[in-house]
């Protein structure tokens, strides 16, 4: 009997920002192919990942978990790394998808393991990275000590070499180009060579199959081929209005981290801004390239393809770039268009709620009807968008959405939440923070030391507990030199807040 459930196709870029592909967004990029791709499926604008970081968002996306409970918490492939690996029995979707028929084959960056490639989790593999144009191989890429013995350190004594466009001095580091020009950054296009060739090659069996296909742009250095550098006039390309944000108030390593891009003049800024709009037009066109041999073999109608990203990017805003402990909603927020013509009503809308990657597990398995895989976990974060694909709006859906990091390698405990109206950070290593976003969507005024906001801090936290209670996020201990958070966990099972303040009490 013929095996009819869907095909399943995932393009997943790195460090694209969400509002890149949101229509009247400042930031928007050029990207013709993803807009008509949009008209047929459905947007999710308010798609977020769980953490500032490549391994444990990727992660997060194949498990359905987040980092306290998968174990990935940083770059495993780093010599400081905490974590290498996901910790043995933390369920993968892709595991139960070959278990129950699916042929898989995996392209591109990987960032899941250090030890362990794509082939221990139930995929074949093709051309797969894991760091900008490295072949993945067994062990740590770099041994981070290497790099003083490198040619292109900078002497610290010697101030005099010529400083090159979009150069960012660090004395004693390896020279660092912040954008330039490329006709095959980080070996993308042949990422999706190996992917076409090995689609083409699926849809030819009997059986239904997944396939991803992991391209490392538009990840810094911002390195777009000439041709797409070209559609973007540097005149037309405006700084964000957050962008001298001096970060006063916020966390000493906010600021530490912007003086290293305050190197960039504003004109350095705005290339970087026009490099990285072409660089995500780029991923655009190789986007096409899958949907072009997708529509060939004639199976689009029945593939679920899914665009998406793993984290975002400062892009300028607040004078930052990249992505890291400042915890901004662009480096958070990311761009989610899911396409499935036999299972999508009402194609071209907007979904305008709070999703996380976590919800992708959940979905894959009930769109596969692949077994549940047994978990150590109850109470998974993450819950099925099958009834968004119907055109339904569940009552209970989540209207908070939390964010878990100790660091991209400067390790410091952080935890945030963001609703509708608010967005708290926790940071254990300094500083809190809150937002108003009724009133801050650029996250310029701090409100969290200001006493008539204490309530909804207070309220904010203890979302937080609760949901590190619920993940099994033993994020700090109650010794009395590090217990510093506004309010403890013993929070996480009381109602603090019955009311706000004047003008700060809606939805907290």
């Amino acid at each position: 009997m013929m095996d009819l459930r869907p095909n399943i196709l995932i393009f997943m870029t790195d460090q694209q920002r969400g509002d890149t592909v949101l229509n009247g967004a400042p930031n928007r990029a050029k990207m013709p192919r993803l807009d008509r791709f949009r008209r047929e499926g459905v947007t999710f604008t308010r798609a977020y990942c769980p953490s500032p970081h490549c391994c444990p968002s990727r992660t997060t996306f194949m498990t359905g978990h987040y980092p306290s409970r998968h174990g990935v918490w940083n770059n495993v492939n780093v010599g400081n790394a905490l974590s290498r690996e996901p910790w043995p029995g933390v369920p993968f979707w892709s595991r139960a998808l070959a278990e129950s028929g699916y042929a898989m084959h995996y392209s591109g960056k990987w960032h899941i393991s250090d030890h362990d490639g794509p082939e221990s989790f139930g995929w074949s593999e093709g051309f797969v990275t894991s760091s900008p144009g490295r072949p993945r191989k067994a062990g740590p890429q770099t041994r981070e000590w290497e790099i003083y013995s490198r040619s292109d350190i900078i002497p610290s004594d010697d101030p005099g070499i010529p400083r090159m466009p979009g150069e960012i001095r660090r004395p004693g580091y390896p020279r660092y180009v912040h954008y330039g020009m490329m006709e095959n950054p980080f070996h993308d296009g042949d990422v999706v060579e190996e992917a076409v060739a090995a689609l083409s090659e699926l849809a030819a069996r009997d059986r239904p199959w997944c396939l991803f296909v992991g391209t490392l742009g538009p990840h810094d250095p911002y390195v777009p081929p000439e041709y797409f550098l070209a559609q973007y006039d540097s005149a037309n390309v405006r700084l964000p209005p957050n962008f001298n944000d001096t970060l006063q108030g916020r966390p000493a390593l906010y600021r530490r981290m912007r003086r290293v891009f305050e190197q960039l003049s504003p004109d350095e800024h705005r290339e970087t801004i026009r490099r990285y709009l072409a660089f995500c037009s780029y991923q655009d066109f190789l986007f096409g390239r899958v949907l072009d041999t997708l529509d060939a073999t004639g199976q689009a109608n029945n593939t679920l393809v899914l665009y998406i990203s793993d984290h975002g990017d400062y892009m300028a805003d607040h004078g930052l770039w990249c992505k890291g402990l400042p915890c901004f909603r662009p480096a958070y927020h990311v761009p989610c268009v899911v396409r499935w013509p036999a299972g999508i009503r009402r194609p071209g809308r907007d979904v305008e709620v709070f999703i996380s990657l976590a919800d992708f597990a959940p979905t894959l398995l009930e769109i596969t009807k692949a077994p549940v895989p047994s978990s150590p976990y109850p109470n998974p974060p993450g819950r099925s968008l099958m009834p968004f694909f119907r055109g339904e709006s569940p009552a209970d859906w989540r209207v908070a959405l939390f964010t878990q990091t100790n660091g991209n390698e400067l390790y410091g405990i952080q935890r945030s939440v963001i609703t509708a109206d608010w967005h708290f950070t926790w940071n254990g290593f300094d500083e809190d923070e809150l937002y108003d976003l009724r009133h801050d969507s650029g996250e310029t005024v701090n409100l969290a030391g200001n006493p008539v906001y204490a309530p909804v801090v207070r309220e904010l936290m203890r979302r937080i507990w609760q949901f590190a209670r619920e993940q099994d996020d033993i994020c700090i201990n109650p010794y009395i030199a590090v217990g510093l958070a506004p309010i403890g966990p013993g929070a996480a099972t009381e109602k603090i807040m019955s009311s706000g303040p004047s003008g700060a009490d809606s939805k907290a």
